[in-house]
């Protein structure tokens, strides 16, 4: 997918990218591409496609969820930076903290969400349990992103110290999920769990690889 079918699948699905967000997110692709042949950040056979399976892949959250200005998102298990980078790129309102326990990993996103130029990111190696422990972020963020990371209960499991009380948990996942979810509202009963499939205007790729978008809030 070359840079203008990027940004003109993202703007029919009213994801609004400006020329100087775009020239932000071509830089990222190309180093995220570059440093994936010395550090395993995404699937090798996916080098060539990384605009429309990961990033665009990120940006589709956005169809469907607006992250108000000022907003302190966490993304869970970010490995490259995936979801989290492409979000702040166009959210550069947002206060974002990329984490991720694979330190080689983690140095490589340090590196990208750096050359982005943007306030108000920050990328550190550690477990979401671990951050848990220390007062500076329980019941800091907003929402919480996380990309085919683990099962919606553990990652509800490992934040929930670390969400807001009406902190969303927006879970990026794929395929037939009803005993992953029928699982998590077992262990958390006021749990509300809403499953979109993604269908991105110009972009089979998504419905038709069953890419789901799960938004999950506790009901008072």
């Amino acid at each position: 997918m070359d840079l203008v079918k990027f940004w003109t699948i993202c703007s029919t699905n009213s994801i609004v990218l400006s020329k100087e967000q775009l020239k932000i997110i071509e830089r990222y692709a190309n180093e995220l591409k570059y440093w994936n042949s010395k550090v395993n950040l995404i699937s090798r056979k996916d080098e060539e496609n990384i605009f429309e399976r990961h990033i665009l892949h990120s940006l589709s959250i956005l169809k469907y969820v607006d992250f108000p200005p000022k907003s302190k998102v966490l993304d869970v298990g970010t490995g490259g930076g995936l979801p989290g980078i492409p979000i702040k790129i166009a959210n550069p309102d947002i206060d974002m903290l990329l984490v991720d326990s694979i330190s080689k990993k983690i140095k490589m996103t340090k590196m990208f969400a750096q050359h982005t130029s943007l306030r108000k990111i920050e990328a550190i190696c550690t477990r979401a349990e671990d951050l848990a422990k220390d007062n500076n972020y329980i019941k800091r963020y907003d929402f919480i992103i996380s990309r085919a990371v683990a099962k919606i209960e553990l990652i509800i499991d490992w934040t929930k110290f670390l969400a807001k009380d009406k902190a969303k948990f927006i879970l990026l996942k794929g395929g037939d999920l009803r005993e992953e979810i029928n699982s998590a509202k077992m262990i958390y009963p006021k749990l509300k769990i809403d499953e979109i499939e993604i269908n991105l205007l110009g972009e089979p790729y998504f419905l038709n690889e069953n890419k789901k978008l799960l938004i999950c809030y506790f009901q008072a």
